[in-house]
């Protein structure tokens, strides 16, 4: 019973799931040619494994997804600090940020297609964008959220303006930060997968898409779930660095 226990809920969760479609899928409740048992799924992915599509499409789209990220998110965070310091550029810039994080981002793709070409680097800076919206609008919030008594006490003990960022400003944002980080590379990766879908030539997107084209449905499965497993994976990767980085704020 104690390893039972032990057993996360969410293991539970998905053995049932997986446990019952397969039955309903054998008893023909569910059309397998509509919903194929996970037995058939696993045997796809095997075969994806082997000749190496599965891994290689997967690459590109977390290439993707990670660069734009990346670059996004460390721009979002150096922005939140300068707009936070000097109020006037808060208010300036919030009109512009509040408008572009609001307006659908795909509907931007053509505009950066026609400035910068029909390449990755208008995808990436896409997904870059997405991640500079967000984290911009969640840091600087953070930013300016932080007691202004801690400040003074501080200042009042001699501390010094390093030395009040990392000691009252760094510990107070931080929770904010890396949900602002987790929410961002989600969308991040929603983003790079419906980029793929539209005009990518290669990814877990272009793959899901292609399998659709031709009803290879197992495949067009697997591409679906390998995406939903991938968000799960890298929010869980972020709550570990978060506990571990951020340890007073227990969730």
């Amino acid at each position: 019973m104690r390893v039972i226990r032990s057993v996360p809920a969410a293991v539970w969760f998905f053995a049932l799931f997986f446990t019952c479609w397969q039955a309903l899928a054998s008893l023909r409740i569910l059309d397998p040619l509509f919903f194929p048992p996970p037995s058939r799924l696993f045997s796809t992915v095997g075969s994806l494994l082997a000749s190496g599509e599965l891994g290689r499409e997967a690459g590109r789209t977390l290439t993707r997804a990670s660069v734009g990220f990346g670059t996004g998110a460390v721009a979002g965070i150096l922005a939140a600090a300068l707009v936070s310091s000097w109020p006037w550029l808060h208010r300036a810039t919030q009109p512009a940020i509040a408008a572009l994080y609001s307006s659908p981002k795909l509907t931007l793709l053509p505009m950066l297609m026609l400035l910068v070409g029909v390449n990755e680097t208008s995808r990436i800076l896409l997904v870059g964008l997405s991640s500079f919206l967000l984290v911009v609008m969640q840091v600087s919030d953070a930013v300016r959220s932080v007691n202004p008594d801690y400040v003074n006490m501080a200042a009042s003990y001699g501390a010094g303006q390093a030395m009040v960022i990392r000691r009252v400003y760094l510990p107070a944002c931080l929770p904010q930060i890396f949900t602002a980080l987790r929410l961002a590379f989600g969308r991040a990766l929603v983003l790079t997968i419906s980029i793929e879908l539209l005009s990518g030539q290669n990814g877990l997107g272009s793959m899901i898409w292609s399998a659709w084209q031709t009803f290879a449905v197992e495949k067009l499965y697997v591409g679906v779930m390998l995406a939903a497993g991938l968000g799960l994976l890298f929010q869980a990767l972020f709550r570990i660095l978060e506990r571990r980085l951020v340890p007073w704020e227990r969730r």
